[in-house]
């Protein structure tokens, strides 16, 4: 952009200090104590060489240096997920319809008739993750027979939460399930009056039955996983990621799963840093599966582009409770902690920090127990880096052992989509302290945020920011209140500084300072001042990471890396792109309520019009089929 006062004064002979970006202009909030405030910064080689004001980048300017004004908007460090399933996300990216942020049924019912028309036979369309009834202004599910209206032929999957999922009839034969069907371990398929299944799987409690069904959908191959995978890089740029921990999950095999970051990386051609955990698949196998890792790689090989961070968030199958807050807490084996006991033994051994998914404090408490065990040997935690993430009803008492024993923690805004079944279970009380964030960080802990995406939550870090803030689920729910909130300086640096620390990188990422990498985001509104509400509409206009421009929009348009286009062209990304950005002017919550006044008014009108076509002399309806509202073909 064309930037006056400021022309290139690098001289041939001193070129070599010149900067490969600088943006000036802009309200940057650095995370540094030392210069918590600055106008401008320059990039060179990836890194940053100043950070300061005008003055401070002008000598750095060459004939070769890109200069952007970012009109007087916010930027802030580039965040960093701390746990986001970014690698299965990206192989699967490309072919998921998504629902997230869109606020009524009736358009994501729209979106699925249109994406079923465009799906060539054999594929599926699914919906995974990222969406919650309570979003709605319909405060429901899809029927079974809103998805065979929708899509009679083709196979639907609609994934909702840890707890169910809504299958059409062409699912429920694609899949393979019948009256014959046995029931599965830990889940249900929901039976009519006849035996045969109705297209409901219920979670009861653990999701396997959801996850073990989508993965008989047919999957990506070749190039498409890197396309899949670069488009979802740039989605999630646009919220101003430029970091995540990868925390693995099932269905991510190590190293097949991992083949196509790993050659993306490779090429230059990442735009988020990934930092990765290894994740046993196979329930008898896991000490196998450690001991063979061990033997192929070592925690922070890599580069600062992409690099293993450890094992976990499971070690072993039996210690791993399950999130379903519709269901009881379940009850784990009595005697888990002979195998858990000897992979963390393994690890410690060999110099692997880890990550442990553990929503119940339950469940917490057993894992210190066999923490304190080793730690007593003086063989914990042996100067690896180790955390619980969730921790959704973790105790004070439990913090405290955490806190001794040099352990961290890693939050998501899970309750965000979950808040309501978890207050309908536990009470408005738990779900006060559901987690416990602030007595987390009043003992010291590093505590990283992140969203768990993208089976459950949305990948938008912003909606986990105004959780974090305000306490508020996506359906406006208060879960948390003020004593169990964080400000917003709090809040943006669990996103960025506490991420770092949690990938030993807190010395070069989380603030911008020189000598730390050039990660920064320029936003659409200024985050310290914007009304709570409008918090969760915020995206970045210009994402950097490493001085690459990997997202521009607005002004700064076309100033990104081009993408290869979506393949294949059926894609529901093609069509509808990823998340479903609100309209602006409008805060989220009064636009909740004007959708709701909407569809009230539209069952109104309706029962109007029936009225009127039934009354004698009457003329017929003016409207009908898909007239009556040519966006969504109703």
């Amino acid at each position: 952009m064309p930037v006056g006062g400021l022309i290139p004064s690098a001289t041939e002979g001193n070129s070599e200090n010149a900067a490969d970006l600088v943006v000036r202009n802009a309200k940057i909030h650095t995370g540094d104590p030392a210069r918590p405030r600055a106008g401008a910064l320059a990039v060179r080689d990836g890194v940053l060489t100043a950070v300061g004001d005008d003055k401070d980048v002008a000598p750095l300017i060459g004939p070769g240096t890109k200069v952007v004004d970012a009109l007087g908007r916010r930027m802030v460090p580039g965040l960093n997920d701390s746990h986001l399933h970014v690698i299965r996300g990206g192989l699967n990216y490309v072919l998921e319809l998504r629902w997230d942020g869109v606020p009524t049924l009736r358009q994501g019912l729209a979106m699925l008739r249109e994406q079923a028309a465009r799906t060539p036979k054999g594929q599926w369309v699914r919906v995974v993750g990222g969406w919650s009834a309570e979003q709605f202004a319909e405060r429901r599910l899809p029927t079974v027979a809103e998805l065979n209206a929708a899509a009679p032929d083709t196979p639907v999957f609609v994934l909702h939460l840890y707890q169910s999922a809504v299958l059409n009839r062409a699912a429920l034969k694609a899949a393979g399930y019948t009256r014959d069907t046995p029931e599965p371990r830990g889940g249900q398929l929901v039976r009519g009056r006849d035996g045969e299944p109705t297209g409901m799987l219920l979670a009861a409690p653990s999701a396997l039955i959801l996850y073990s069904t989508l993965a008989k959908a047919p999957v990506l191959e070749g190039d498409d996983k890197k396309t899949s995978t670069r488009h979802f890089l740039r989605e999630l740029n646009r919220f101003g990621l430029t970091s995540a921990i990868d925390a693995a999950g099932g269905f991510q095999n190590f190293p097949e799963n991992y083949s196509t970051v790993v050659e993306l990386a490779a090429a230059g051609q990442l735009s988020l840093r990934i930092a990765y955990h290894l994740f046993p698949q196979t329930a008898g196998q896991e000490i196998a599966d450690l001991k063979r890792w061990i033997e192929m790689a070592r925690p922070e090989d890599g580069d600062e582009w992409l690099r293993l961070n450890g094992a976990g968030e499971n070690l072993t199958w039996a210690a791993a409770d399950f999130e379903n807050f519709a269901q009881p807490r379940p009850e784990l084996s009595s005697d888990y902690e002979g195998d858990f006991e000897a992979a963390v033994r393994l690890l410690m051994a060999n110099g692997w920090g880890f990550r442990l998914h553990a929503t119940y404090d339950e469940t917490i408490r057993r894992d210190l127990a066999v923490f304190e065990k080793l730690a007593a040997e003086g063989l914990f935690p042996a100067g690896n880096r180790w955390l619980f993430d969730h921790a959704e009803t973790v105790s004070a008492d439990s913090l405290d052992r955490v806190a001794a024993l040099g352990g961290a923690m890693s939050v998501q805004n899970r309750l965000s989509f979950q808040g309501e079944a978890f207050v309908r279970r536990y009470g408005p009380g738990a779900a006060a302290d559901a987690p416990p964030i602030r007595a987390m960080l009043e003992r010291g802990l590093t505590v990283g945020a992140g969203t768990d995406a993208t089976r459950v939550s949305t990948y938008n870090p912003w909606i986990a920011l105004h959780w974090l803030i305000t306490g508020r689920t996506v359906g406006d729910l208060v879960v948390r209140p003020p004593h169990n909130r964080v400000d917003r300086h709090t809040a943006l640096a669990m996103f960025t500084e506490a991420g770092a620390a949690l990938t030993g990188e807190e010395g070069v990422k989380g603030v911008l300072r020189p000598g730390c990498l050039g990660d920064f985001a320029v936003l659409s509104e200024d985050y310290f001042t914007v009304p709570e509400p409008d918090i969760a509409r915020i995206e970045s206009l210009l994402t950097v990471v490493g001085g690459r421009i990997v997202y521009a929009a607005a002004e700064y348009e076309g100033l990104d890396e081009e993408l290869p286009p979506v393949s294949p062209a059926w894609s529901p990304v093609a069509r509808f792109g990823g998340y479903q950005a609100a309209p602006g002017g409008v805060s989220g919550a009064r636009q909740a309520e004007l959708l709701g006044e909407a569809v009230a008014e539209s069952e109104l009108h309706r029962r109007w019009r029936t009225r009127r076509d039934s009354a004698p002399g009457a003329q017929g309806p003016l409207l009908d089929g898909p007239l009556l509202d040519p966006c969504f073909g109703f």
